[in-house]
């Protein structure tokens, strides 16, 4: 199978790139290679490649500069896939989206269903929610994926960021009134690729680890496990407060509760979804192998 995957350079691209099965064949572009923005390129790379599926892991994530970048966070988000889905179907591809929880306001009290009414909060989530009008409007078999709180060994993530503050700092506030699910690219890439090969698979798809947690949580969580694997000294505790949104004001609001509900990735793919501490845990020890080998 011929895939054509977007956004090389991105953390979730960089696992789909390591974990690509034996039977496909990926070809992995970057901005240079493809503006999704450019609706004539586009055209071009899928003539050129034949792929029978794209995966479009390209996004603009900066979720505060959004508010003050909406023109560019709607050309990449919106426009990009809206390019994306007329050429797949223009040529008769599949197309997979990455979405996010973003979309939604973060008023339910229960975790968010596939087929509730999206109502983002700010720009970067407007972006997305228009981008995913987009693709099911113009190409109802492609499979729209959201998920959340994405990280992994690598990039620009928070627990990347975290495990830098506290080897810097021996205080840290981090917000506890935001509620979501923290997601390996582990988790992710495994998803897509067994949606890349379900037969049938088609319209909105919920995936991040199991459980829930606030970001306060997930701080704790990343200092007690850093420290059972070596990426922190064992006597180096960090005090962590957890504070309120209200203490930590940014530009852009953020879903208090954001936690997806992913019964129908379960049953159609007969997959059965770690939980969020599990899935750090194993991320942190492939961090430290990474760092080691870094310091050879």
């Amino acid at each position: 199978m011929n895939i054509v995957l977007t956004g090389k350079n991105g953390q979730l691209a960089r696992e789909l790139q390591k974990r690509k099965p034996s039977n496909i064949e990926l070809v992995a572009l970057d901005r240079n290679d493809l503006d999704i923005t450019n609706a004539l390129q586009v055209m071009e790379v899928i003539t050129e490649y034949k792929p029978e599926v794209v995966i479009n892991a390209s996004a603009y994530t900066a979720v505060d500069k959004a508010e003050s970048e909406r023109g560019q966070a709607f050309a990449v988000n919106a426009i990009g896939p809206e390019n994306l889905a007329k050429a797949c179907k223009a040529f008769g591809k599949g197309l997979i989206h990455i979405s996010t929880d973003f979309v939604f306001d973060g008023q339910s009290p229960t975790p968010y269903q596939p087929k509730d009414t999206v109502r983002p909060l700010g720009v970067y989530g407007e972006s997305k929610a228009a981008g995913e009008v987009a693709v099911q409007s113009l190409l109802p078999e492609a499979v729209i994926l959201r998920t959340a709180w994405v990280y992994s060994a690598h990039g620009v993530n928070f627990v990347n960021t975290m495990l830098r503050l506290m080897r810097e700092r021996k205080k840290l506030g981090v917000v506890a009134d935001q509620v979501g699910t923290p997601t390996s690219t582990h988790t992710l890439a495994g998803a897509i690729y067994a949606l890349v090969h379900k037969r049938g698979a088609s319209g909105i798809y919920h995936c991040t680890d199991a459980g829930a947690a606030s970001w306060y949580d997930f701080a704790v969580a990343i200092s007690e496990e850093a420290r059972q694997v070596g990426l922190l000294p064992l006597e180096k505790i960090v005090q962590i407060k957890p504070i309120g949104t209200a203490d930590y004001l940014t530009p852009a609001a953020r879903p208090a509760y954001s936690v997806l509900d992913k019964a129908r990735l379960v049953k159609d793919l007969g997959i059965e979804l770690q939980h969020w501490r599990q899935a750090l845990r194993l991320v942190l020890k492939e961090k430290k192998v990474i760092e080691k080998i870094a310091c050879r």
